[in-house]
C-alpha cells in the first residue's frame, strides 16, 4: 500500500506511472473535468477503455432541491465542472478551452462511457486500474486537477494506492452499479453535448440567451413565497404602481425579492427606462410596511428626489405614506454631525 498525500506524492503522478497502454479503468467520482484529462492526456489516450460513474445525480432529470449532506456538490456545479471548476479559472482564462474540449470529446467518443446514479444515495468512490494486475486508489471526490494534486489546497487529502489482493475489494460493486439500469443511466451523450457546446461556433444571439439563462436561472428557480412581495401590503393600489410599465413592475418584484433574500440589489437598466420610478415603487412598498427609507444621491439631484416627497403640482405620484430622508453621497465621508 502506497500513501498519496498530494504533498510529497501527487495522485496525478501516481496515475501517470500506473496507467499503461491497454489499461481498463473504472472511476467513481462526483465530477469530471477536461483539465484532469489535459493533465493525463498522454496516458488516458493510451488506455483501452474508461468507465466513469457520477456518484451524485448528474445530467439526469432527477433534481433534489435540498442536498443535506455537507459534502454534496450542487447539481449545476457538478455538470458545469466538466469545463473547469472554480480553482481551474487560471487555465480557463488561457482561452485553450475550445481546442481542449474538442480533443476531450474525440477521446470520449472512442474510449469512454459515463453513467450517473439517479437516486440520492451514497456509493463508494475511487479508481480501479486493470492491466495484468489490478490496482486501486481509494477516496476520489472529484476527477479534477485539485484532486490530482496540481492545484494548491489548504487541506491535506490522504488516499492510498492498493495492490492485490487488497485492490480487488475496492470498487467491487462497480460492475453491479454499471449493469443496474434502474438506478444508473448512461449519460455519455449528455457529457458530449456539454463538451460540444464549448467548442462549437455559436451565433451572438445564442450566446446572449445562454448569458441570460445563467444570470437569471438560479433566481427564477429559487423564487418562493417567502421572498416575494407581501400582497397584503397595498402597494399595487398606489399612483406610482399604476404608472409603471409591465417590465418595471416585474423589476419591482424582482428587486424586493433580492432585497429580502440578499439584503441588497443593483438596478442597472439603461438610460430612459425609468429607474427612478421603479426605485420609488420599491420605496413605496417598504413605506407601506412602515420601514424607514434613506436616499443617497449626488447633490445636483437633490431637488429631483425631494420633489417626490411633497404634494407639488409636478409630482404625479404623491403619496402621504411615502416618506424618506435625502442625503448626499459626500455625507458618507462625515465623521460627525
Amino acid at each position: 500500500m502506497k500513501e498519496i498525500d498530494n504533498r510529497r506524492t501527487l495522485l496525478g503522478q501516481v496515475l501517470k506511472e500506473e496507467l499503461a497502454s491497454g489499461s481498463r479503468v473504472k472511476i467513481a467520482a462526483a465530477t469530471f473535468s477536461i483539465y484532469a484529462y489535459q493533465a493525463l492526456k498522454e496516458e488516458l489516450e493510451g488506455i483501452e477503455e474508461l468507465q466513469f460513474i457520477f456518484t451524485q445525480p448528474t445530467f439526469t432529470n432527477h433534481d433534489f432541491k435540498e442536498e443535506y449532506r455537507e459534502y454534496a456538490i450542487p447539481k449545476k456545479i457538478r455538470e458545469s465542472a466538466i469545463l473547469g471548476a472554480e480553482y481551474e479559472l487560471k487555465l480557463m482564462n488561457e482561452l485553450t478551452q475550445k481546442s481542449l474540449a474538442r480533443e476531450c470529446a474525440d477521446w470520449v467518443r472512442n474510449k469512454v462511457r459515463f453513467k450517473s446514479i439517479t437516486v440520492d444515495e451514497t456509493i463508494e468512490d475511487g479508481i480501479r486500474i486493470e492491466t495484468d494486475a489490478v490496482k486501486a486508489i481509494d477516496r476520489l471526490k472529484n476527477f479534477d486537477r485539485k484532486e490530482l494534486g496540481y492545484e494548491t489546497s489548504l487541506f491535506q487529502s490522504s488516499r492510498n494506492l492498493h495492490t492485490e489482493p487488497q485492490s480487488l475489494t475496492y470498487l467491487r460493486h462497480f460492475e453491479e452499479y454499471w449493469d443496474n439500469d434502474e438506478y444508473f443511466r448512461d449519460v455519455t451523450e449528455e457529457v458530449l453535448d456539454s463538451l460540444t457546446l464549448a467548442y462549437k461556433e455559436h451565433s451572438p444571439v445564442f450566446l446572449y440567451y445562454v448569458m441570460l439563462y445563467h444570470i437569471f436561472s438560479d433566481f427564477l428557480e429559487d423564487m418562493n413565497a417567502d421572498y416575494l412581495p407581501n400582497e397584503h401590503v397595498q402597494y399595487k393600489e398606489t399612483k406610482i404602481w399604476n404608472l409603471l410599465y409591465d417590465f418595471q413592475k416585474d423589476a419591482v418584484k424582482s428587486i424586493i425579492s433580492k432585497l429580502e433574500t440578499f439584503q441588497g440589489c443593483i438596478l442597472a437598466d439603461s438610460v430612459g427606462l425609468g429607474k427612478t420610478f421603479t426605485a420609488l415603487a420599491v420605496m413605496t412598498y417598504y413605506a407601506y410596511r412602515g420601514k424607514r427609507i434613506l436616499v443617497l444621491c449626488p447633490k445636483k439631484l437633490e431637488n429631483n428626489w425631494n420633489m417626490y416627497r411633497h404634494d407639488y403640482v409636478n409630482n404625479p405620484i404623491y403619496d402621504r405614506y411615502l416618506q424618506y430622508d435625502v442625503l448626499y453621497h459626500t455625507d458618507l465621508s462625515r465623521d460627525k454631525g
